[in-house]
């Protein structure tokens, strides 16, 4: 028989509701098969008992639901964000909060590449940089001869210099939607959404897929996962050729490698009838610590890149609907044969037209065969309102509401975005559990940082960056908002069997903190200390 292992704790919140603590919890073979008492847990046999985290509280792993892998190798490129950012390696990098504070980084950054070797900037935000919005040459003046991109930490727009518009021979008489024209006509260098942006990246050698094509990019992306206590984890849009699967099991199935993986296939690379086809291929290949066999759809853009799609009354600040990346009629049919074949999707909608189009596209489909426990995920969800809400119950939805849009972006959201109304209600959590939609919470790394626990104090408390409580009605208590990082993304994943909790059978997944969520002021959530995590009984320190 294996050895037990027993886990001593001073407390231990198992998110279990038939037993929400104990101080003790034995694992054999990487699955919890006791929790309680010290007496519950020696009963089931010689154990060796561990009193490292005796002065520690053990909690259920975390589970970032909405997360790219990218998050890691990102920090190859130059960070230009106006908030502080930890890297992979736990260096700080200060926000910049000017353009001209993004330019003098940019040129120091580039003072060590080669001539015509293109300059990369990821994180920028104009959002919050005063009027006028950075165009292409302000980027000149970092080098008028090099090509120069700069990603929007939405990673839906970016803004690039004039010689990179030149390698993809973009010009006055370019008519695509997505390219952003200035008063004199030409393109100004603000590229949106991935159709016009690509040609660009394609010609600069940006290939964003490649940051966790190799094994240094998955490891920096579970170093990442390690620090804020999160044990499963999406990449949640993904390639996936088969020598980046046979990498990902080399990697993932590596001892030391800190978590569990979902890697969900881009729905938008291939016709539908070959995505369910590569979707059933990929799914018998899963593992303990990879998941596959999802599918991710993006309908549209980014709120604070004005590239989603809002219905009336539209931009707070009269800017232009945003931009379809796949068309309301494509999504029907694409929808369609991802249910109609039992395949797991994610549906990525921000603005509230979007939002409405996936329903629609699910209700047609349920309609015309049987769907059951089909689990579709609405990711992010940012604008839905109470009838979408109603709706996704009746049609078996779930959502994955992006709380931490609050913290970061909701003063901008009030004054330029959406207008105050409608910024109150935005990732109404609230309003979501009210109406019995299954729950979870998510920080979209690298658009914001991996951290559940900010996470869920966002949720929790509602507060933006400059102090203001936006939409207090919309506040969760800290266990709703616990649940919402733990079982609520493991159902939303189809999981919930295996991880989200602490109880006898399911997977020994822990993260380890200084203080319980459950104990502490709600306000003070965000400020707890991750010690590091336990994943299938193996000890990570973070």
């Amino acid at each position: 028989m294996s050895e037990l292992h027993i886990f001593k704790a001073r407390k231990i919140v198992t998110m279990d509701p038939e037993q929400p603590e104990a101080t003790h919890v034995g694992v054999r073979d990487g699955l919890v098969v006791a929790v309680g008492s010290e007496k519950d847990a020696a009963g089931w046999g010689t154990a060796d008992t561990n009193d490292i985290f005796a002065d520690k509280i053990i909690v259920p792993g975390f589970v970032e639901g909405h997360s790219h892998m990218f998050a890691g190798g990102i920090w190859r490129f130059v960070y230009v964000g106006y908030q502080d950012r930890v890297d992979p390696q736990g260096r700080r990098w200060s926000g910049v909060k000017s353009i001209d504070a993004v330019i003098e980084r940019m040129r120091g950054e580039q003072e060590g590449l080669e001539e015509g070797v293109p300059l990369i900037a990821w994180g920028f935000d104009p959002i919050f940089l005063p009027a006028p919005r950075a165009d292409r040459h302000d980027f000149d003046r970092v080098s008028d001869t090099r090509p120069i991109a700069v990603l929007h930490s939405n990673f839906h727009v970016m803004t690039v210099n004039t010689p990179a518009l030149r390698l993809a021979e973009y010009t006055a008489e370019t008519n695509i939607e997505g390219i952003v024209m200035g008063e004199d006509g030409e393109p100004n260098g603000e590229l949106q959404e991935m159709a016009v942006m690509f040609p660009v990246m394609r010609r600069m050698n940006i290939d964003i897929r490649s940051l966790s094509g190799d094994g240094d990019g998955i490891r920096d992306f579970g170093k990442v996962c390690n620090a804020v206590g999160v044990t499963t984890a999406t990449d949640l849009v993904a390639s996936l050729e088969d020598s980046n699967v046979a990498l990902l099991k080399n990697v993932t199935s590596e001892k030391a490698f800190p978590i569990r993986l979902v890697s969900a296939l881009n729905g938008l690379q291939q016709p539908p009838d070959e995505t369910v086809t590569r979707a059933r291929e990929l799914a018998p290949q899963s593992t303990d610590k990879l998941r596959l066999g999802s599918v991710k759809i993006v309908t549209d853009g980014s709120i604070q890149g004005f590239t989603a799609r809002l219905r009336e009354p539209g931009y707070y600040n009269g800017a232009a609907n945003g931009i379809w990346n796949i068309a309301p009629d494509q999504l029907n049919i694409l929808v369609d044969a991802l249910l109609r074949n039992g395949i797991h999707t994610h549906i990525h909608v921000n603005g509230d037209e979007a939002i409405q189009v996936a329903i629609d596209a699910v209700g047609a489909s349920i309609k015309r065969q049987s769907a059951d426990d089909h689990r579709t995920v609405l990711q992010h969800c940012q604008m839905a309102d109470r009838e979408q809400f109603e709706k996704m119950r009746e049609l078996g939805l779930c959502a994955n509401l992006f709380a931490n849009h609050i913290y970061y972006f909701g003063d901008q959201h009030k004054a330029i975005t959406l207008g105050p109304e409608r910024a109150r209600k935005m990732d109404g959590c609230r309003t979501a559990l009210d109406h019995g939609i299954p729950l979870a919470i998510h920080s979209d790394a690298p658009i914001t940082p991996l951290a559940p626990l900010v996470t869920a104090w966002a949720a929790a408390q509602r507060q933006t960056a400059g102090g203001e409580i936006l939409g207090e009605e919309e506040r969760i208590s800290a266990y709703e908002a616990l649940h919402a990082i733990t079982l609520g993304p493991a159902y939303t994943l189809r999981m919930e069997h295996e991880i989200g909790s602490i109880e006898p059978g399911k997977r020994a997944d822990f993260a380890i903190l200084d203080a319980s969520p459950l104990d502490v002021e709600q306000d003070r959530i965000r400020d707890i200390t991750v010690w590091g995590t336990v994943l299938g009984g193996v000890v990570h320190r973070a």
